[in-house]
């Protein structure tokens, strides 16, 4: 489909759309869309040890796969779906504190969270879906 572009905005993440044959973010007209995004550093795919470190990296990451595809980043995201390995304080308190650092405290984006058995990547807790509404740069 003409209309559709595609984005991989770091080294790691190009790798994994050569190993996998897809893509980190899709744009249609005036809507970007993300694959799930974990905590991976962005240029040697490593996963942090700390949960809240993962979890502070998957939000750097979405946000970094939205500027790839023209976005603004989290001010623009309307949609979360958001895959866990695992539920407990920590992440709820992690989740908040990244929330509220990109997302900014007034704007609150639709969030459906599912605890799963696995991830893609081995020691990958949390990968995180997002669809934002991006219409100052649709016709980029």
């Amino acid at each position: 489909m003409s209309s559709l572009r595609y984005f991989n905005y770091s080294p790691f993440a190009g790798v994994l759309s050569d190993q996998s044959h897809y893509s980190q973010a899709v744009r249609i007209a005036d809507r970007i869309e993300c694959s799930g995004q974990g905590g991976w550093d962005p240029e040697t795919g490593a996963i942090p040890p700390s949960l809240a470190a993962e979890i502070e990296q998957a939000f750097a990451n979405v946000d970094a796969c939205l500027r790839s595809a023209g976005g603004k980043g989290w001010s623009q995201v309307y949609r979360i779906n958001l895959y866990t390995t695992e539920l407990s304080e920590e992440l709820f308190a992690a989740w908040a504190a990244a929330m509220k650092k990109w997302a900014g405290e007034q704007h609150r984006p639709l969030l459906t969270g599912v605890a799963v058995a696995g991830l893609a990547l081995p020691g990958m807790r949390v990968e995180i879906e997002v669809v934002a509404h991006a219409p100052e740069s649709a016709e980029a």
